[in-house]
């Protein structure tokens, strides 16, 4: 047995005990910024390009055309949450509480939509190119035509999922007319393989968790020349797509009259499972915000793969299953046994910090949302609600640290949820009947 697994973090994590995690190599960013292996020409180029697909996007998913073709969810004050939160734990929460309601996010209904389908796009406007059937210029609503389903129908896209990010590659590869499989772990919902059929989508179920899945479909790829692999551990083009998503943010905040400055800090609370998403949401917010903004991911106790894979720093090269840690949990998008080997090095210097939580908190919490915001959102969804708990109780060596603790009162804190409004009437039923229980 090596020596990281001696330290107090590893082994709180090995008891399954909820931890707050605060990253001891986070710089300042001006100091990092030209080291990283993605720079804001990036994201911004990434941004370009669903802006040119936007119109195809409001033609052919109806739902967006209200936003123009914009995948975007709404950002909402949760003030009866607030108030809630600080009742039950007798703490004052200063400042204001929002929710990110990336469980309404179009076409998808979770955080996984904006990258998922972004590398969807991006492969079908590649192909395009290639092809000569578009050219710079060009109305990106020919994507919905016969002669673009024909050249896509000659390809195939492959995916390994927990469920969500599955849906948004399965439904947006189905609309474009690639043939497209996705790999399903053993925690995936059913409802969700269910809906995928119905798009047209070959759905492969496995008995192990998301690690067999991501591989099995990356094998299936490799003997197939014309398939395209959606690597959800390693996609730089993922990671980007969900960046974009700061880019709206930062306009939402000034539409809200949200000011995020020195004096005025961001704290934003981010549900972790392989990483791509909260990842790439992070890197984009730290090139908006820079120094004032600070990210925390949130992991179930029982798969706690990123706060394992940065403070042994070993990254991907350990999963929590080497630990005797079952990767069992309710929050079915966050059940990833080993971190992205992208994203992890990524934000070393980026992270503000991680925290776990338990799934009974998790239960409590979703039921909160409903209760006092009419909110439905997975279990995945509500690992969120915590963050602004423990940053006011054990993050208050990092708020002195960062010289945060004159400026909370005008601090802005964020809980981005991710699905929930795609799921089935019973089965919101029955996570709302178990939060309910563990509340009274």
């Amino acid at each position: 047995m090596t020596d990281y697994i001696y330290t107090p973090v590893v082994q709180s994590l090995i008891a399954l005990q909820e931890i707050t995690w605060f990253n001891p190599k986070k710089a300042r960013f001006a100091e990092v910024q030209s080291t990283l292996s993605l720079h804001r020409s990036d994201m911004l180029d990434a941004s370009d390009r669903l802006m040119r697909f936007a119109p195809y996007l409001a033609q052919v998913f109806p739902e967006t055309a209200a936003t123009n073709g914009i995948i975007e969810s709404e950002l909402r004050a949760v003030p009866a949450l607030q108030l809630a939160l600080s009742d039950v734990m007798n703490l004052d929460i200063p400042g204001r509480l929002w929710m990110k309601c990336d469980n309404q996010l179009p076409i998808a209904g979770s955080i996984k939509a904006r990258g998922g389908i972004y590398e969807v796009l991006l492969h079908a406007e590649r192909l395009a190119l290639a092809n000569g059937l578009l050219h710079t210029g060009d109305d990106y609503r020919l994507f919905d035509s016969e002669g673009f389903r024909a050249l896509f129908s000659k390809h195939q896209i492959i995916v390994g999922s927990t469920g969500n990010l599955g849906l948004s590659i399965g439904i947006m590869s189905a609309k474009l007319g690639f043939e497209v499989t996705v790999h399903m772990s053993s925690d995936a919902r059913e409802w969700k393989k269910v809906l995928l059929r119905s798009k047209g989508v070959n759905v492969v179920e496995h008995t192990a968790d998301y690690g067999v899945a991501v591989e099995q479909g990356r094998q299936e790829a490799m003997r197939q020349d014309t398939a395209y692999f959606i690597d959800d551990e390693d996609s730089k083009s993922l990671f980007l797509g969900y960046s974009v998503a700061a880019l709206r943010l930062q306009k939402q905040l000034v539409e809200q009259g949200i000011m995020v400055d020195e004096n005025h800090p961001l704290f934003v609370y981010l549900p972790c499972g392989v990483g791509g998403a909260p990842g790439g949401i992070t890197f984009g917010l730290k090139q908006v915000f820079g120094d004032h903004v600070h990210c925390f991911f949130a992991e179930p106790t029982h798969s706690p793969c990123m706060v394992l894979g940065m403070e042994t720093g070993l990254h991907n090269a350990i999963s929590v299953q080497e630990l005797g840690i079952d990767n069992q949990t309710c929050a079915d998008g966050l059940a990833v046994g080993r971190p992205s080997a992208f994203v992890g090095p990524m934000m070393d210097t980026l992270l503000s910090g991680v925290y776990t939580v338990a799934d009974d908190n998790l239960y409590r919490h979703l039921a909160m949302l409903v209760d006092t915001e009419n909110m439905p959102v997975e279990p995945s969804g509500a690992a969120g609600v915590s963050g602004v708990l423990r940053i006011l109780t054990a993050g208050r060596g990092y708020l002195t640290d960062h010289q945060l603790n004159d400026k909370l009162p005008q601090a802005t804190h964020i809980m981005w949820a991710t699905g929930g409004d795609m799921v089935p009437q019973e089965e919101r039923k029955t996570y709302y009947q178990k939060g309910q229980a563990l509340l009274l």
